[in-house]
């Protein structure tokens, strides 16, 4: 399986400390920036990726807005944002996307998910795919608990900011360039 680079970034330094932030980002929130950017000045990292499955592990019926506009949209969201990147793969897990970097950055959400055996075909290759994992960054979020060696320091007021919510109504909580999108196409309209 491949993972290609889609937005242009500078090559980082060979001794370079990259984070990498899996998620479908549809649409991409304040949230997902600050936590990117937080994650990249907690750990030291010279870049955090934004990782885009070509299909979502758990998300696979997502059809709106199409793939290739949702890039463009999260492309728009860090084109001003330094030291942010944009990548898309063909991996699902979390253990394969993070594969290579210093650092995965995800919300606690996610980590429940992750740690949840149902997405693996057993126990063994759960604790496998967790154990290959590089450091761990973890955004709080209402409702589940984050190991104090992982969390983040991110603002209370972000703890229930999701994509969810905003398909759901919540269009204050979008990226400025998704807000624009969505005024324009009606993208993320309940």
């Amino acid at each position: 399986m491949a993972t290609f680079v889609l937005v242009t970034v500078p090559h980082p330094p060979l001794d370079a400390r990259l984070g990498v932030y899996p998620g479908s980002f549809n649409p991409p929130t304040v949230a997902h920036l600050e936590i990117a950017l937080t994650a990249r000045e907690h750990h030291g990292l010279h870049r955090v990726d934004f990782a885009v499955s070509t299909v979502t592990l758990g998300k696979e019926s997502v059809m709106r807005p199409p793939f290739e506009e949702r890039l463009a949209v999260i492309e728009a969201s860090i084109a001003d944002v330094d030291g942010l990147g944009l990548i898309v793969t063909e991996h699902q897990l979390i253990a394969d996307i993070a594969g290579g970097y210093n650092v995965v950055v995800m919300g606690a959400d996610k980590w429940a998910q992750v740690n949840d055996v149902a997405w693996y075909p057993d126990n063994a290759a759960r604790d496998a795919a967790l154990a290959a994992l590089p450091t761990i960054a973890l955004a709080p979020r209402t409702g589940f608990d984050v190991p104090d060696e992982h969390a983040l320091p991110v603002g209370a007021e972000l703890l229930d900011v999701s994509s969810s919510a905003v398909r759901a109504g919540r269009t204050e909580w979008m990226t400025d360039a998704a807000r624009r999108h969505h005024e324009a196409t009606g993208a993320w309209a309940p």
